[in-house]
C-alpha cells in the first residue's frame, strides 16, 4: 500500500488524512495516510525515517515548511517563490518539495468563491510565511495591485519588493491602511488563532470580499467584516481542500473533486 503523511507540531487537528482518503476513494487508489508528530528540531530525522520506511510523499504544516524547504534536492517555482514547502514527493530516490498554499487560495477564491483576481486590488494583511506562500499565485493572476500591511512596516515593504518582479505590490504598516474599500481583503495574521482582532477602520471592507486563512470557526475577523458591509465572508477551509488537491495530483497526478469534500467537512463540523 502507497504510504502517505503529514508532519506538524502539534498535528492532532490536521484533517488531512480525511481528505486525502476522500480523494483516495473518489479515484479507487489504495493509500495509508498518517499524522506524525515530529519534534521541534528534528524535522530531517524524522522525514528520513518517514522515506526510509517507504514513505513515497507528505504534506508539511506548521512549523516545519521552511525546515522542509532546506531539506529538498528540488524545487518547483512556486516553492521557490514562496521560500517554504508543504508537499513532497520522492521520485527516483530524489526529494521534489512544492507549496500549494497560494494556488490553493486562488482557486477557492475562483472556483468555489466565483471571486475572478485580474484587474482587482487586494489587500493582504500580515507579512509572515503564510502570506509568502499565497503573494506569487495571486500577483499570476494580474491583480490591479496587492497592498500589503504588516505591524511591521520595514517587514512588509522588504516583502513587497521581493515579489515586484512578479508584479505590482507595495508594503505598508497596517496603521497606515486607509479607510477607503478595496475589491479584496484577505486576514494571513495569526491574530484569528487566539481570538483577537486588528485595528481596522470600518470603511475597508464596504462591499469587499473578506477572506480569513483560518478555518474551522468564525473569527473576530469574519465577524468585523459582516458588521462592516462585507459582501462576502469566507474562512479557510475551501483553501485547506484545494491545496490538498493540488498536493494530491503532484504524487498521483489526478485532480480530485473538492466540492463534496469541503461539504462533507462542514457538514461533520456544525
Amino acid at each position: 500500500m502507497k504510504r502517505f503523511a503529514v508532519f506538524g507540531n502539534p498535528i492532532n487537528h490536521s484533517l488531512s488524512p480525511m481528505i486525502h482518503n476522500e480523494f483516495a476513494n473518489e479515484f479507487g487508489i489504495e493509500l495509508s495516510y498518517e499524522k506524525i508528530l515530529s519534534p521541534i528540531g528534528d524535522f530531517a530525522l524524522t522525514a528520513n525515517e518517514f522515506i526510509k520506511d517507504g514513505g513515497l510523499g507528505f504534506n508539511i504544516t506548521v512549523p516545519f515548511k521552511l525546515d522542509a524547504f532546506n531539506f529538498c534536492e528540488e524545487l518547483t517555482s512556486n516553492a521557490r517563490a514562496a521560500g517554504a514547502v508543504n508537499t513532497i514527493k520522492v521520485q527516483n530516490k530524489v526529494i521534489y518539495g512544492e507549496n500549494t498554499d497560494g494556488n490553493g487560495l486562488v482557486n477557492d477564491l475562483e472556483n468555489n468563491l466565483g471571486e475572478s483576481l485580474g484587474g482587482k486590488e487586494i489587500l493582504i494583511i500580515g507579512a509572515g510565511g503564510a502570506t509568502q506562500g499565497i503573494l506569487k499565485p495571486i500577483l499570476d493572476k494580474n491583480p490591479e495591485k496587492i497592498l500589503l500591511a504588516n505591524r511591521t512596516s520595514e517587514k512588509s515593504i522588504k516583502l513587497a519588493n521581493d515579489f515586484l518582479k512578479f508584479g505590482k505590490v507595495c508594503g505598508f504598516g497596517i496603521h497606515q491602511i486607509k479607510p477607503k474599500p478595496v475589491d479584496i481583503v484577505i486576514n494571513a495574521t495569526s491574530a484569528s488563532i487566539g481570538g483577537g482582532m486588528l485595528d481596522l477602520p470600518s470603511g475597508l471592507c464596504e462591499d469587499a470580499l473578506c477572506y480569513d486563512l483560518m478555518y474551522g470557526m468564525q473569527t473576530p475577523f469574519m465577524k468585523w467584516a459582516l458588521e462592516n458591509s462585507a459582501r462576502q465572508v469566507s474562512d479557510g477551509l475551501g483553501m485547506l481542500v484545494e491545496q490538498a488537491a493540488l498536493s494530491f495530483n503532484f504524487w498521483h497526478g489526478k485532480s480530485p473533486k473538492t466540492d463534496s469534500v469541503i461539504r462533507l467537512i462542514r457538514e461533520t463540523s456544525d
